[in-house]
């Protein structure tokens, strides 16, 4: 079976509306359920204790159970001192399932235009966050208008522009959550043919740069960007079988940010720390199995230096029940592993 990946693009901010069933990375959740979303409690760190951020979610429909729309939502700790070699405490992932029939959306597939079902919103069912989107139960004390999850997140926004604006109808700009992407989801096939066309226009880019470098008397040397220079310094570090493995499967795309292969394997990124046991769904007690990974690459598309500087991961790999059970009228807690790169004599300190 081929691997499916993925691959981040900017696109209008519309057309990443829960009513068109996205793909995404930053901002805010496009939440499928809209009535019965996660909250603090739900999405708590387990080291501070403060809301997970959301990170990506991949809209991934389940042929063989039951339901029709399904997608799966990571969140991630953003606190500097909560992202912790090979442990996961920071992360957490949800998945939501609704049938064809259902309360949010009609039967009928999404038309992709701007006007289209705007009164498809999760605030027509729900109370969300000003600042990261999750379920909101209480609100500012001043104008009783703007919604928070924790009071984490109301010092937060008030620091940071509600307080000049508390009581008028004005928005303060929210800074908090990560740059937001369409996730292109492609199989193995078609990426490869992207990659080769995105190359060529690459090469047809860099000669129009030297060319105008010519006729400006500045021509050089060209320091080409490689989105996988860090991986290269980590192969110089890391003596590692398996990484190489690794950087030769993602060489061909290098900008992948997901490998989507559900009921395959990992590609682990080393050879210390691999997964030994999946925990059972805790809802049906089945087995879990791997669905998809998240790729270091996306790290490079967070753009905010304050929070790469604590954000870090080799690959974030996500097991989901097989059988996709749907209980009612929730989103259900999936497993979610993380493995970096760390030298095998670190991982003994850390155990010691």
């Amino acid at each position: 079976m081929a691997v499916d990946l993925g691959f981040v693009e900017k696109c209008e901010s519309w057309r990443l509306g829960s009513r068109f069933f996205p793909s995404k990375a930053g901002g805010k959740p496009a939440w499928l359920d809209l009535k019965n979303i996660p909250g603090k409690s739900d999405l708590e760190c387990e080291y501070c204790g403060d809301p997970c951020v959301f990170l990506c979610q991949i809209y991934a429909p389940y042929e063989d159970v039951a339901g029709f729309h399904r997608t799966v939502y990571i969140f991630v700790c953003k606190n500097v001192d909560c992202c912790r070699p090979n442990q996961s405490g920071n992360l957490r992932v949800f998945r939501s399932q609704l049938s064809r029939i259902n309360d949010f959306y009609p039967a009928e597939p999404p038309v992709e235009q701007e006007d289209w079902r705007t009164d498809i919103d999760v605030s027509r069912w729900a109370k969300t966050c000003y600042v990261c989107g999750i379920f909101a139960p209480n609100h500012c004390g001043k104008c009783k208008v703007v919604n928070y999850c924790c009071r984490v997140h109301q010092v937060y926004d008030w620091r940071n522009g509600h307080k000049d604006v508390c009581g008028t109808e004005a928005k303060n700009s929210n800074s908090f959550l990560f740059p937001e992407y369409e996730i292109v989801v492609e199989s193995d096939d078609a990426a490869k043919e992207n990659a080769q066309q995105h190359e060529l226009k690459s090469e047809e880019r860099e000669i129009e740069k030297y060319n105008a470098m010519i006729q400006d008397g500045k021509a050089g040397t060209f320091q080409h960007e490689d989105v996988n220079d860090d991986l290269l310094q980590m192969a110089n570090d890391e003596k590692d079988e398996t990484f190489v493995e690794f950087r030769m499967k993602i060489d061909d795309y290098p900008d992948q940010i997901l490998r989507y292969d559900r009921g395959g394997k990992v590609l682990y990124i080393s050879s210390h720390s691999r997964i030994t046991d999946v925990p059972k769904c805790p809802e049906c007690n089945g087995d879990r199995q791997f669905e998809f990974q998240i790729m270091p690459q996306m790290l490079n598309f967070l753009n905010l230096k304050d929070v790469i500087k604590c954000l870090d991961w080799g690959i974030l790999a996500v097991f989901t029940c097989k059988q996709s059970c749907i209980p009612k009228d929730k989103y259900i807690r999936e497993y979610i592993w993380k493995q970096d790169i760390v030298q095998e004599e670190t991982e003994l300190k850390l155990n010691q």
